[in-house]
């Protein structure tokens, strides 16, 4: 909103000092993960307070963990505090006419919905299940539908190819120049009558960095051109839905999902910067997606909101996010790399997030696969998702991997673990950008 105000502004020849910073995208994001902090930490404060009040506190099973019964009564569906935190920075500082922002928005609002939705069956209909398996997948699914077909059909989601024009000299890498000269080789190269709608995505280890779906359509001329997009889409869905999933089975220490998260964010957050920036992706060899850097702003909310979250969800948690907030942020994530075309670099940016919820696969299926053979189910992991086997180290007879007891970590030393690794895959994934 203050970015439109200020653009009203200009336009009707009102000038004041400062006006100009709101065309920085850096300036803006800086401001919306300020906002979204101080909202969280401000706000939440006031939520939390409330959720008590209200007595939404979290229901506990006991599975013998180290430290799970003394979370029972925590509030829950702190999920709010991030929600509210994101969008606060966001309609303050980022272009609300970009297409980018509204579905970012949208998806927001929709898998806090559905969170929502979700956490109150749990704590007001004492229903311990919460809305069912089919029920969430479904909605995440038409979630994804929805934003692969505004990806397919709308005109302000292009791809900028590069072409070479007649007597163009490329400044190869390395050598000596100005930033003047490399903007003018730049104008040079791009055109835009080369912006495209394109199913192609980034993917790593490669020269050209670039994958097109178009390769995996058994058809060719008109379907084929309906084909490529149908994978396309299909592929997003899964790419919303596995996220999503990912993250809400991530939430289950303290400051895990949120600390988790706020690191991959902030890798969204400086791709898109560089998709966006014409100069930026021409250097890196990655393409150059108009309106991209509004996603950097949205995401700078984004990490501001999960910071100040940490505050009150760090161990000791004063609140639990729920799967208002799980939901949410998986959503954000899933979407935002779809809409930047780095979805394919996930299963490294959020190894966290697919090996917890790979355990919970590979744990389900072996059960189900040694007590068909054997009569009596085994275990692959004490307890899963992953980081609950850590808190729970012990023998398991049986077992392919354990075989001796261990003693059990500290929620606090696993999350801080965790973190350890997040920034470890965040920082591999960044170096892909040069690694082909």
């Amino acid at each position: 909103m203050i970015y439109h105000l200020i653009q009203y502004f200009e336009k009707v020849g009102i000038d004041f000092p400062g006006m100009g910073l709101m065309h920085y995208l850096s300036f803006r994001a800086i401001m919306a993960s300020v906002t979204a902090v101080l909202v969280a930490l401000f706000a939440g404060k006031s939520i939390i307070r409330l959720l008590q009040k209200k007595q939404i506190g979290e229901t506990v099973r006991d599975l013998g963990l180290q430290g799970q019964i003394e979370k029972k009564g925590t509030p829950t569906m702190g999920g709010v505090i991030i929600i509210l935190s994101v969008l606060s920075g966001v309609l303050l500082f980022c272009d609300l006419t970009n297409i980018y922002v509204l579905l970012l928005v949208f998806s927001t609002l929709w898998c806090g919905a559905l969170g929502f939705t979700d956490d109150y069956i749990k704590v007001f209909k004492h229903n311990k299940e919460g809305l069912s398996e089919k029920g969430k997948l479904i909605a995440q699914i038409v979630l994804g539908f929805i934003i692969g077909i505004a990806v397919w059909q709308s005109n302000d989601i292009v791809v900028r190819e590069k072409v070479l024009s007649e007597g163009t000299t490329i400044i190869r890498e390395g050598e000596e120049k100005s930033r003047e000269s490399e903007t003018l080789v730049e104008d040079s190269i791009y055109k835009d009558e080369n912006v495209v709608k394109s199913t192609k995505t980034t993917i790593p280890f490669v020269k050209n960095h670039e994958f097109d779906y178009r390769w995996l359509s058994p058809f060719k001329g008109v379907w084929g051109w309906y084909a490529k997009w149908a994978i396309y889409v299909l592929m997003i869905v899964i790419v919303i839905t596995a996220c999503s999933n990912g993250t809400n089975l991530t939430d289950g220490l303290d400051g895990l999902a949120a600390g988790t998260s706020a690191i991959v964010g902030v890798v969204i957050g400086i791709l898109a910067w560089l998709s966006g920036n014409l100069i930026d992706s021409n250097y890196l060899n990655i393409m150059y997606l108009p309106g991209t850097g509004e996603i950097a702003i949205f995401m700078s909310a984004f990490v501001g909101a999960l910071i100040g979250f940490l505050w009150y969800n760090s161990y000791p948690a004063q609140v639990f996010m729920g799967d208002t907030g799980s939901l949410t942020i998986g959503g954000i994530i899933g979407v935002s790399a779809v809409l930047i075309r780095k979805e394919l670099l996930l299963p490294l940016l959020c190894g966290i997030f697919f090996v917890e919820s790979l355990s919970v696969l590979m744990q389900r299926a072996y059960f189900k696969y040694t007590k068909k053979r054997y009569g009596q189910g085994r275990r692959i992991w004490s307890m899963t998702p992953l980081h609950h086997h850590y808190q729970d180290k012990k023998e398991l007879p049986g077992s392919v991997i354990f075989h001796k007891p261990v003693p059990p970590h500290h929620e606090a030393k696993i999350t801080s673990r965790f973190w350890i690794v997040g920034v470890i895959l965040a920082v591999a994934t960044l170096a892909l950008l040069k690694i082909r």
